[in-house]
């Protein structure tokens, strides 16, 4: 069943207990336990600052539990990496030259890559993995 209530962070109980009353994590099975949990995980989205120890643990679970249940229900677009590699640098606002130094190369080589003169090579899809938080062979074609 859909929650029924509009949350906001400044109304949400502090403590993890209160907020496991108003909540109660559990596994997702289906679309409408995790629109739930989307949801109220939404709520903390952005305030990680702010956040007690009870609510940042119980926000952690939440995002975890989401985590698991995109993992097995959805599919990634398949993308060639190089149109992947140009979604993520224009999505983070980075330049070719941000590229170069992301790869710790000399300056002409990250738009020599995004205009497709030069392959990505394994080393250089390890560094982009770790950068964007993907497997490094989404970044070899």
């Amino acid at each position: 069943m859909k929650t029924k209530h509009s949350h906001s962070f400044d109304a949400m109980p502090r403590d993890y207990a209160e907020l496991c009353r108003l909540f109660l994590p559990r596994p997702i099975h289906d679309q409408t336990g995790y629109e739930n949990t989307v949801e109220i995980a939404d709520v903390f989205a952005g305030h990680e600052d702010s956040m007690s120890d009870g609510q940042n643990d119980y926000f952690d679970l939440l995002c975890d539990l989401i985590e698991k249940y995109e993992r097995y229900t959805v599919s990634a677009p398949k993308l060639k990496s190089l149109a992947l590699l140009k979604h993520l640098v224009a999505e983070h606002g980075l330049s070719g030259a941000d590229l170069s130094r992301l790869l710790g190369k000399s300056l002409p080589l990250g738009p020599m890559i995004l205009r497709g003169e030069r392959r990505i090579t394994a080393a250089h899809a390890i560094l982009l993995g770790k950068r964007f938080g993907l497997r490094p062979d989404a970044f070899i074609s």
